[in-house]
């Protein structure tokens, strides 16, 4: 490789940012499939990992304002830098209602984005890449509820418009996403707003229905965020070159099924309860009983057709297609309302970590 080709990877890669009409260019100007010298990663493998840290970051900071208002509050050592707040009671015990281990559950998964990201960012620079920084990004405000730290966030998960979708999609026999299927969401109506997830202020802790919508909307929130990570994780997979690498996504990937598997359970403990102060309204899940879209024990994912429908059905993550997976899953969390109020910037600085990631080929 040339030297002044291997400056134009590095500059890119260091600056984490391209410009948003340059993304085709790139195409044909990066050599996505060659092996850097000296055992570095390649362009490709770098992007995809790269693109990841930045959603686990993102994920560490959704998951610590769950976790500072309903999760267990300690300071384990290998969390002690995002785990804070010191807890919102009437909260806390809405979503003990649902499982009484949930704040154990959310202190857990909270701990295990934060590791997820810091490995990526030292492997990242342990290969004498950059690592992925959003800190300028984090200017968002927060709940003021009691039990949260006052800090800027990078998500609002007071603003949420979530697709429940999976729900359905992992009881289907026949429909599969990858070949273009679509599905029913679960609770309808929290794809007709924008609701908190969390406490806003107290105020929103004084009505038992309020609360009680607002734990439920976590409850199916907390689904939603894993089941992306359960499907990115394998459909990246398919594009790394780095044998290393392809040991990363496999071995963190799992823990966002497993993440998934839990929360998918355990919203389907919720009970029903109409908010009074939007309507929002959610069903009971006893009378799904013997229906197999809906039935709330019904947690494995059922076999469906999968690479071809003229093979024999299996039981699988859906979906693992991997062109597009990385724009796929940033723009599907962008819809669920996550980074409301976000800058221009932000939204730049993701779409082309995207893109690139997108762009990585597998080395033949």
């Amino acid at each position: 490789m040339m030297q002044k080709d291997k400056q134009s990877r590095r500059s890119i890669l260091k600056a984490g940012l391209v410009a948003p009409g340059a993304i085709g260019m790139l195409a044909d100007m990066l050599p996505t499939k060659a092996m850097a010298s000296s055992g570095r990663l390649t362009f490709g493998d770098a992007s995809i990992l790269r693109f990841l840290a930045a959603l686990e970051i993102l994920e560490t900071d959704l998951w610590e304002q769950y976790n500072e208002l309903g999760g267990i509050q300690d300071r384990e050592d290998t969390a002690a830098k995002v785990l804070g707040g010191s807890g919102n009671k009437p909260y806390t015990d809405e979503l003990s209602k649902i499982d009484m281990d949930m704040p154990q559950y959310i202190h857990d998964n909270t701990e295990d984005e934060f590791t997820h990201f810091n490995f990526i960012n030292e492997y990242l620079e342990s290969k004498d890449v950059d690592p992925v920084d959003l800190e300028p990004f984090r200017k968002l405000p927060g709940s003021i509820a009691t039990g949260s730290s006052g800090k800027k966030r990078l998500t609002n998960l007071m603003e949420l418009t979530i697709d429940t979708s999976y729900w359905t999609r992992y009881r289907s026999r026949s429909k599969n996403p990858d070949f273009g299927d679509t599905f029913a969401p679960v609770v309808p109506g929290l794809l007709n707003g924008r609701f908190p997830a969390i406490p806003r202020s107290d105020a929103d802790t004084t009505s038992p229905d309020r609360i009680h919508a607002i734990a439920n909307t976590a409850a199916f929130h907390f689904g939603f965020i894993e089941q992306g990570g359960s499907s990115l994780y394998p459909s990246l997979a398919q594009r790394v070159s780095s044998v290393e690498v392809l040991r990363i996504l496999l071995s963190i990937g799992p823990t966002e099924t497993m993440h998934f598997q839990v929360w998918h359970d355990k919203a389907g403990n919720i009970t029903p309860v109409k908010d009074p102060t939007n309507g929002l309204e959610f069903p009971d899940f006893n009378t799904f009983v013997g229906n197999e879209d809906l039935q709330a024990n019904l947690i494995m994912p059922e076999p469906t057709k999968f690479l071809s429908p003229f093979l024999p059905v299996c039981s699988i993550i859906r979906p693992t297609e991997t062109r597009n997976a990385a724009t796929n899953a940033f723009n599907g969390l962008r819809a669920d309302g996550l980074f409301r109020g976000q800058s221009d910037g932000f939204f730049t600085t993701m779409q082309n970590l995207a893109a690139l990631a997108d762009m990585a080929q597998r080395a033949m």
